[in-house]
C-alpha cells in the first residue's frame, strides 16, 4: 500500500529536494500540479530527534515564508527517524500565513 501512496504522488505533485527557500534549504519540497486542488507539502527530515524539532526547523528557518506567493495551503510535515529503535515519527501541522 505504501508503494501505491507513493507513486500516486506523481499525479497530483511535484517533488523537489533539497529546495532553497528561507535561510537555507528543505530537505522535500511537493508542489500540487496546475488545477489538483492539494496543499503545499514542506517535508523536513530528522535522525535521532523528534518531529516537533523538524516542525520548528521549517519555521525558524523561514521555510514556509519562502513560498507563500505560490497561492495554496501549505502543510508542514515533520519526519523523525529512530535509528536504533528503527521507529518512526510524523507530524502534520497547516501553516498560518501571517
Amino acid at each position: 500500500m505504501i508503494q501505491v501512496a507513493y507513486f500516486a504522488y506523481r499525479d497530483y505533485y511535484v517533488k523537489f529536494e533539497e529546495l532553497g527557500t528561507g535561510e537555507g534549504f528543505a530537505d522535500i519540497v511537493y508542489f500540487p500540479k496546475q488545477g489538483k486542488g492539494v496543499p503545499i507539502l514542506l517535508v523536513e527530515l530528522k535522525w535521532n530527534k523528534d518531529a516537533d524539532t523538524a516542525i520548528r526547523q521549517i519555521k525558524t528557518k523561514g521555510y514556509a515564508e519562502g513560498l507563500k506567493d505560490y497561492g495554496t495551503d501549505t502543510l508542514l510535515v515533520g519526519i523523525c527517524y529512530d535509528k536504533e529503535g528503527r521507529e518512526y515519527e510524523c507530524r502534520i501541522e497547516k501553516y498560518s500565513k501571517s
